[in-house]
């Protein structure tokens, strides 16, 4: 399998493309050749706050593409508040980078959006990851603002990251996850993106808050094969909603992380990744 350099996550360079007039920032690598990966990101994130175990360990079978969707970190416009906004400039995104088909690993928000892109133009949609999200209309969703507002007070009182309490649990194997996670992230210490703006964080809390309230989607339209996953006890959407959108899915697959949390992906990467690979070359 023929690849455009070696290189890893934290230097990979960023890039911009044109779409309708607007610039998105985005970063690629791994091999050239098959359909790309397209990842689609959490509340509040941005290029750098993708886990590098989780970029490197699938760029090293397949071509990775991340982006900042309209109005995050180093993309321009603002954020519109709601998710199928949000995956219409997704889609925008992937036709203005010229692909014809792709695989979608959705994280969280970045989820919801994923869904939007393949209910939107499911001819664009190969194979899709889902994880530690829910389905427009799930229970609990709507109580977002609730749920973040509690963790950035957290943060402020003990001056840690708020993910530190909304992706683990609180156990000593959850701090020393949340530790390790966090450092990941830091890894990265030249050309990272700009931060978050405080319009994208109210737009897309918005945008979570409508999903939970919205009436349900159809997800039995959704026939491409999926790969849901979640940790046993996300306090963001509940792990119940990860089941019942699993169940409502065709050709859906779903994998519960045991004494986990919203970020259980990261916390077991090391097993999360290899199912990953193994979802997309099946």
């Amino acid at each position: 399998m023929k690849t455009t350099k070696s290189m890893k996550w934290i230097d990979v360079p960023t890039r911009t493309i044109d779409v309708g007039g607007v610039p998105f920032a985005y970063r690629e690598l791994g091999p050239t050749g098959g359909v790309p990966v397209v990842f689609l990101h959490h509340l509040m994130a941005v290029l750098d706050d993708w886990d590098p175990r989780i970029i490197d360990g699938i760029a090293a079978r397949h071509r990775v593409i991340t982006f900042d969707n309209r109005g995050v970190g180093g993309s321009g416009g603002s954020v519109p508040p709601d998710v199928e906004e949000m995956g219409r400039d997704a889609v925008a995104f992937i036709r203005a980078m010229g692909l014809e088909k792709v695989d979608l690993f959705g994280f969280s928000l970045g989820g919801g959006v994923a869904q939007m892109v393949v209910l939107q133009a499911p001819e664009l949609v190969r194979r899709i990851v889902l994880a530690g999200t829910g389905p427009r209309g799930g229970g609990g969703i709507k109580e977002i603002n609730k749920v973040a507002v509690k963790a950035y007070v957290k943060s402020a009182l003990t001056l840690k990251d708020a993910r530190t309490f909304l992706f683990f649990p609180r156990d000593a194997n959850g701090k020393r996850a949340a530790k390790d996670y966090l450092a990941r992230l830091k890894e990265r210490t030249q050309n990272r993106d700009e931060k978050v703006s405080r319009q994208a964080r109210r737009a897309q809390l918005k945008a979570i808050r409508a999903a939970g309230l919205h009436a349900p989607d159809d997800l039995s339209v959704i026939t491409q094969p999926v790969f849901v996953a979640n940790g046993d006890h996300d306090l963001m959407v509940a792990s119940s909603n990860s089941a019942d959108m699993a169940r409502r899915m065709p050709n859906a697959r779903l994998n519960i992380y045991p004494n986990s949390g919203h970020g259980g992906v990261f916390q077991y990467h090391r097993e999360f990744v290899p199912e990953v690979l193994e979802f997309l070359n099946g």
